[in-house]
């Protein structure tokens, strides 16, 4: 799946018919000061709060009503790679609905892929102020983690039954790592790879980050999983999924809290509880 050829209205903020299938990219049309041009979204597009409820919901990021997409007649709809499936992308191409399709793998490609959009949506100042945010907060915290006396390694979870999480070539374990933090299933195939409670007890994480989405982890999960793997319990703890996964408008914010998860606490000289 690739961006198809975008041709848009040429004059600038000149109204548009836009659609989101993805729920981060949804948050950023609104950053990007387009939402009202929002037709259609999808059932799981949450953020904003309060402003998109009343949008229509073409269904979800892995089974959108195409015909209806199609039926709305948008200027463009914007897709993630990841997030939405190639079948549905080239349905909607060969229909001659202009696409736009991103796939943001590390911080850095965040910020291009938000300059891209706000060019094709006419919104470049926003953009740009949203780009340069994640820039100048990538260097700030890249920086202030150089300075850790070690990397934490982590373990990031993201399901169970089965037990899953992250490898290197995600968005959350760049974001991760960028803030210090080393995944100790940084070389696990595939991209979300399976895991067992002993394997994770084998690579004694210094911290394992339990995510809110796409599986909702609660304390009892904690317990769980100290039981199978002996771990300390200390070690775990409840993060926000949104923080860690949405990419676009959210990732400054996704910055500086990927950063508190692992900055020194000064009562233990920089040692990972």
């Amino acid at each position: 799946m690739g961006p198809a050829d975008v041709a848009p209205n040429t004059d600038r903020m000149a109204t548009m018919r836009l659609i989101s299938l993805c729920p981060s990219l949804t948050e950023l049309v609104f950053a990007l000061d387009r939402g009202s041009d929002l037709v259609g979204i999808t059932n799981f597009c949450i953020h904003p709060r309060g402003r998109v409820e009343t949008l229509e919901k073409v269904r979800g990021t892995k089974n959108p009503n195409v015909e209806r997409i199609i039926e709305l007649q948008p200027d463009l709809v914007l897709l993630n790679e990841e997030e939405n499936r190639i079948e549905d992308a080239r349905a909607l191409e060969a229909a001659g609905v202009p696409t736009l399709t991103t796939f943001p793998k590390t911080v850095a490609d965040t910020a291009q892929m938000v300059r891209t959009i706000s060019k094709a949506l006419q919104s470049e100042p926003a953009g740009d102020r949203i780009a340069a945010e994640i820039t100048r907060r990538m260097q700030a915290v890249s920086q202030a983690a150089a300075q850790d006396p070690r990397p934490t390694r982590f373990a990031y979870l993201i399901w169970r039954a089965p037990w899953m999480t992250v490898n290197a070539d995600t968005y959350s374990s760049a974001l991760l790592e960028l803030a210090g933090g080393v995944n100790v299933f940084a070389e696990r195939q595939p991209r979300y790879p399976r895991f067992e409670p002993e394997e994770l007890a084998q690579l004694e994480p210094d911290r394992i980050l339990l995510a809110s989405e796409p599986f909702h982890f609660e304390q009892r999960h904690i317990d769980e999983l100290a039981a199978l793997t002996g771990l300390p319990a200390r070690r775990c703890r409840l993060v926000d999924g949104e923080h860690l996964s949405w990419f676009g408008s959210r990732t400054p914010a996704g910055i500086d809290y990927a950063r508190s998860l692992f900055a020194p606490d000064p009562s233990t000289s920089g040692a990972p509880p």
